[in-house]
């Protein structure tokens, strides 16, 4: 009798573990593939960190850490297909510290290039690239412009949100640190990881080395690549050793719940790859 209700139960359970479609490209089967299509509406996240020092406490996969973290619970909240993990993004500023995992320009574009296309191939339409650091902006700003260069099939938007007064206010009152140079592996991007992986944080260690500005270099109105440099040698901008999980929490929720905004609205987008086959179509001529 007691084997009889077992497999009985494992029969009613055992359909609502198949209806779970992963999220993650590299969860997915050959045959899951058609439904991940349709249920996404061709929607797929690339989300994009990079390898390198975050002061001498956090891991150096923090920015990964963090996009792949936002992307797959937002994807689990509204569905699209999450691409693994990715880290090829511009990172020079950090070549002098220990772990940066730094490639050529070219390559840096052609790879991030090829992997759209070949999304596009796997019947992808519209891609949401997620970033989840500093130093990656300007270059995926330009990427997604130079898309316009000629007509692939697919749209790439850049998840890029605004600032929210109303939860900046919030953020400010629950925050215990400096936020003028809070900027790299300080209080907010520790806090995150205390939230997301706790067990990779090294707290102790956040003042073994100062993450203030060293004001090494003053060029108004002026920009130059050595900037981050000549203020944060150490690789490290803030006061880590206030970070807390509740602080981190905050942070991630509302993320999260931006990014579910914007998935929503890529899918639901029917205007984007129309105009722009429209403006290659006017460009012939």
């Amino acid at each position: 009798m007691k084997a009889f209700l077992s497999i009985l139960i494992l029969l009613l359970i055992s359909p609502i573990f198949a209806q779970e479609l992963p999220v993650r490209w590299d969860e997915l089967t050959a045959s899951d593939w058609a439904e991940a299509l349709e249920k996404s509406n061709r929607t797929i996240i690339l989300p994009i960190g990079i390898l390198e020092k975050h002061g001498m406490h956090a891991p150096l996969g923090s920015d990964l850490i963090h996009a792949r973290e936002w992307s797959l619970r937002a994807a689990r909240q509204e569905y699209a297909v999450v691409f693994p993990d990715y880290f090829y993004g511009q990172i020079y500023e950090a070549k002098h510290q220990p772990g940066t995992f730094s490639l050529p320009p070219k390559l840096v574009w052609e790879m991030l290039q090829a992997t759209c296309d070949e999304m596009h191939r796997n019947g992808f339409e519209k891609i949401i690239i997620v970033n989840g650091h500093g130093g990656n902006p300007n270059l995926l700003r330009y990427f997604a412009q130079s898309q316009l260069e000629k007509n692939r099939g697919y749209v790439v938007y850049f998840y890029d949100p605004q600032t929210d007064d109303a939860f900046a206010k919030e953020m400010a009152a629950s925050r215990k640190s400096d936020a003028s140079y809070d900027m790299h592996g300080g209080e907010r991007e520790t806090s995150s990881l205390l939230y997301l992986r706790p067990e990779l944080v090294k707290l102790d260690r956040a003042t073994q080395e100062s993450g203030k500005n060293q004001n090494r270099l003053n060029l108004p109105n002026l920009y130059t690549g050595i900037w981050w440099y000549a203020s944060f040698p150490n690789h490290y901008a803030g006061q880590a050793e206030t970070a807390t999980a509740a602080f981190g929490k905050l942070i991630t929720e509302h993320q999260i719940e931006t990014l579910v905004k914007a998935i929503k609205t890529v899918k639901s987008d029917s205007k984007s790859l129309p105009l722009q086959n429209s403006f290659f179509e006017d460009s012939k001529h």
